[in-house]
């Protein structure tokens, strides 16, 4: 005589095949009068760094135990600690580092959507997966794509960096520094220097603008630069965050101008900060 196995037992034993671990649940919309933007403090600049700027208008306090920037615009980054107790607050800032743009050598990308994902925990409930919109289009998010993307543009094309030779001349209280940007080949296509700008600590002085042109059979041009103090106050050059992100504006056959920072290796740093302490009368 056949055993029959009962149905029910049947059913409960293929979906008993699965996974025992439980599924983990879907993000969650922000806690009720929690909101984020995004900003950028100057020192945050060189570091690839932002701030997700809290704003709780409720009474209750949120927990932030990371944050992480998701957008199809920047490589996404694993989620950084805040470890943050965020009570009513007009802005409370969360630092967090981003991830290098998405650029594409066609041209220059609109910048995408953006969230703001992060686990919190509202009052005694438990830690959950919490997504925050944030504003679209993002200005901020939308300059650091375009900026980033057109020096990719340019460096497809050429390399430009300080050159090695630097001296300095004229009288004791007005000396300059006098050197030059190298543009060497990498790609296609005439490369112009139109421009370069100076920083919050010195001024750039190129010799004629546009500066010159790489033409499309040459490897290699060198254009002549001066550099002279911008600022003297003693407390200058103890926050020179951006002293070195020079500014070069550049074409590729005539198109339009893109801006690439160039910034002078650590060795010239540090002789471009002797300089400008002497030439300010501030000692060494």
């Amino acid at each position: 005589m056949k055993r029959k196995t009962p149905l029910l037992l049947i059913v409960a034993l293929a979906t008993g095949c699965g996974s025992t671990e439980p599924h983990s649940p879907p993000p969650a919309g922000p806690p009720p009068g929690v909101s984020v933007t995004l900003a950028q403090y100057r020192s945050d600049e060189p570091v690839h760094a932002l701030q997700v700027a809290v704003r709780n208008t409720s009474e209750t306090p949120v927990y932030f135990a990371d944050v992480q920037l998701v957008t199809p615009s920047f490589k996404t980054l694993p989620p950084q600690q805040a470890d943050a107790v965020i009570r009513k607050t007009r802005r409370t800032d969360l630092p967090i580092t981003y991830g290098a743009a998405n650029c594409r050598p066609q041209g220059l990308p609109e910048v995408q959507p953006a969230t703001v994902v992060a686990h919190v925990r509202t009052g005694s409930e438990q830690l959950r997966k919490v997504v925050f919109d944030v504003p679209h289009p993002d200005p901020l998010l939308a300059r650091l794509l375009r900026d980033e993307c057109s020096e990719f543009l340019i460096k497809q094309r050429a390399s430009i960096e300080f050159g090695p030779e630097w001296t300095e001349s004229g009288p004791k209280s007005e000396r300059v520094m006098r050197g030059s940007l190298v543009v060497t080949r990498r790609g296609q296509g005439a490369v112009t220097l139109a421009d370069v700008g100076g920083t919050t600590h010195y001024i750039a002085t190129p010799a004629r603008r546009p500066m010159g042109t790489l033409a499309a059979g040459e490897q290699r041009l060198e254009v002549p630069l001066e550099l002279t103090p911008g600022r003297c106050d003693p407390h200058a050059f103890a926050e020179a965050k951006k002293a070195f992100l020079f500014p070069v504006r550049v074409s590729v056959d005539g198109g339009e101008e893109r801006v690439l920072i160039v910034t002078p290796p650590k060795p010239l740093q540090d002789r471009l900060i002797t300089y400008a302490q002497r030439t300010c009368g501030l000692g060494s």
